[in-house]
């Protein structure tokens, strides 16, 4: 009898240490991760989503600086929710002067735990990246430095900052000013010739089996000079500028995350192998 109620407090007793003080890994896995940052995009952020056949990757999207999750993906999240994927987003980098500020090697970190969360959560090999600004860029520093060349199928920037910026319209002085008034680190860094992206693109640009998409408009009043968002040519980079497909398409920065046009490139690198075909991503018939 003393054998069965010991045998009975000792169940009791990893009982309560799952869903009490040991029950982190159980929560993680259970999807409650994805309540940590707030309210997420539509169709964003759902845990009873899983991957199938089709769409094997999830889809993780990276919001720009100073943006939120919620703001900089409600035109495209529900869209990829429409076309099967399992889509999900965070918020990171957060400091006194707003969201995605903070230093970036720590914002790719919390990207590393986020995606860890996601693979593990899904049981997915591997996530496909959708960012702006900065969100396109930022994960670069987790795919050369923190073991994403292993997780990341796709990376698709759409106007990142791969290379930095003059400043706002080509301004300098007025730009890092502001920079220095609100306290953002992360402005600093992605002025061109810092320390960081000096770190970031010195040798190959674009490591791994990742497949790199770059999506950038001539009418970026924040990435300057645009060309600066292109990565290094090779077979593993498709780099785009969007009005040399669609040369009335006049959109800039802030917007492009709502552009359906450049969503096409988006979807074309995420449905095929490799990074996206240009020509095939505009054809009537697809």
């Amino acid at each position: 009898m003393k054998k069965f109620y010991r045998g009975v407090f000792l169940y009791l007793l990893a009982l309560s240490f799952l869903v009490g003080g040991g029950g982190k890994a159980l929560a993680e896995t259970s999807g409650d991760f994805l309540l940590e940052d707030g309210l997420p995009p539509l169709g964003a952020n759902d845990p009873t989503c899983r991957p199938d056949a089709a769409h094997p990757e999830p889809i993780v999207l990276v919001p720009g600086t100073f943006e939120t999750m919620a703001q900089n993906w409600s035109g495209l999240a529900p869209l990829l929710t429409a076309k099967g994927y399992c889509v999900y987003s965070l918020n990171y980098g957060y400091s006194s002067a707003g969201y995605s500020t903070g230093d970036i090697e720590d914002s790719a970190m919390e990207l590393k735990v986020f995606i860890d969360n996601v693979l593990e959560h899904t049981g997915a090999d591997k996530v496909s990246l959708v960012g702006h600004s900065q969100g396109g860029m930022m994960p670069r520093y987790y795919i050369k430095f923190l073991g994403g060349d292993k997780t990341v199928n796709d990376l698709i920037g759409l106007v990142p900052s791969n290379h930095g910026t003059k400043g706002f319209f080509g301004l300098s002085n007025p730009t890092w000013t502001v920079a220095d008034v609100l306290s953002c680190i992360a402005c600093r860094q992605q002025q061109s010739g810092s320390a960081f992206l000096e770190k970031l693109n010195q040798g190959d640009e674009t490591p791994g089996q990742v497949s790199y998409t770059v999506v950038a408009t001539r009418n970026d009043e924040v990435v300057v000079p645009y060309t600066s968002s292109f990565l290094s040519e090779s077979s593993k980079v498709t780099n785009i500028t969007l009005q040399d497909y669609y040369p009335l398409d006049q959109i800039e920065h802030q917007f492009i995350p709502y552009d359906l046009n450049a969503f096409k490139f988006v979807f074309d690198a995420l449905a095929h192998e490799g990074p996206a075909d240009p020509k095939r991503a505009v054809a009537l018939f697809q």
